[in-house]
């Protein structure tokens, strides 16, 4: 129990702030612990000790106790030689020179380099300041790493509340049914009206009219295949309507080639893109319920005219300018407010509304300010 405590401690803005000013605070004592040396010297001992390490590793075994007298003799040489080469500067270098009294014998044992470590060990602590640098600063992307995660989820959290407060003041006695009667009528007429168009016209025109929409990002068809496209363009089988070709694409060739001139080039293009032809519908020109913003909506129902007026009747078109007209009126936000209100707040979601959501809303901004203000100044 005491862990799980201690992570919903440190999961506390408060902990991760702690976190984040003790991260900073160790790095700049790491790194004043190198500046007060220099990180080059430092860097140059680091490598003096390596290399010093690698010399007794290639002669501990053969120069102590009844060992190799050759070896013994090499590693005295190669000491002496190794040890004056170091820079002057070089910290702790008394530690180095220190060694060449501790090996100056007729006979070393195992215990001399373990006293040659021990020498070494100021040495070595002065060295891992680098080390320490690179832990602090690792450590502190650790915690600006976490600091930046819990800022996205109160981020979050706030943008989850807000939703909810807005929803909360929803009007849920407005009269919604006077928006949503004609976005239906619409939506209705213009799938049943595209479905007609899909069913009878030639796949070339049907395939245009998409290709044509390209035009309008609001409209969102998605690209006619680029071998579909080409197959219906050039081919005599392109004046054929959508449902014709999906059938033709599944005779064999043999009975395929009674209709067509080129069979095997319908079944690759129409064949192939089954999947896109079948989805093909009227969704892009609908409204939906509940509808999109007015200031978003007002822009796509304005590209949605110039495509839908190239296929509907002037039925289609009137219950497209009726809705359009409706969201342009005032009392469009309200009922839009109240319709996303009823189709999408959960029974969970209401019972908060009913607790309040603005304390909650509160906390989780001044949580999210405190760890954006800790960000700035650590």
């Amino acid at each position: 129990m005491p862990d799980a405590q201690a992570a919903r401690d440190s999961a506390d803005p408060d902990g991760v702030v702690a976190d984040l000013q003790a991260a900073h605070a160790a790095r700049e004592d790491a790194k004043a612990a190198i500046e007060d040396v220099g990180e080059s010297r430092l860097r140059t001992l680091r490598e003096a000790l390596d290399g010093l390490e690698r010399l007794f590793d290639q002669y501990e075994e053969a120069a102590t106790g009844t060992g190799d007298f050759e070896s013994y003799i090499a590693f005295q040489d190669d000491l002496v030689a190794y040890v004056e080469d170091l820079d002057d500067d070089l910290p702790e270098r008394d530690a180095f020179e220190s060694l060449l009294d501790l090996f100056k014998k007729r006979r070393l044992a195992d215990s001399d380099f373990a006293e040659a470590r021990d020498r070494l060990r100021d040495a070595r602590d002065l060295a891992g300041r680098l080390e320490a640098l690179q832990d602090a600063r690792d450590e502190y992307s650790v915690a600006t790493k976490r600091a930046r995660e819990r800022i996205d989820e109160y981020d979050a959290e706030i943008e989850r509340l807000e939703r909810l407060q807005r929803l909360g003041d929803a009007d849920l006695d407005a009269p919604v049914e006077t928006l949503r009667d004609p976005i239906d009528a619409y939506d209705d007429a213009v799938r049943e009206s595209f479905t007609s168009f899909r069913s009878t016209a030639p796949a070339r025109e049907v395939l245009g009219l998409v290709q044509t929409a390209q035009a309008y990002p609001l409209v969102e068809f998605d690209p006619v295949p680029d071998d579909l496209a080409a197959f219906v363009d050039d081919r005599e089988a392109g004046t054929e309507p959508i449902p014709q070709l999906l059938e033709y694409a599944e005779y064999s060739p043999s009975k395929l080639d009674h209709y067509v001139s080129e069979p095997r080039a319908l079944k690759r293009a129409i064949g192939g893109n089954r999947t896109y032809l079948d989805r093909l519908d009227a969704d892009p020109l609908t409204v939906g319920w509940p509808p999109a913003p007015a200031d978003e909506l007002v822009h796509r129902l304005d590209e949605v005219v110039s495509v839908v007026a190239r296929f509907a009747d002037d039925d289609v078109l009137e219950r497209l300018h009726t809705v359009r007209r409706r969201v342009r009126d005032d009392d469009y936000p309200r009922l839009r407010n109240a319709a996303v209100a009823a189709h999408e707040l959960t029974d969970a979601e209401k019972r908060e509304i009913e607790a309040g959501v603005a304390d909650d809303l509160a906390a989780a901004r001044e949580a999210r300010d405190t760890l954006q203000d800790a960000l700035e100044t650590y």
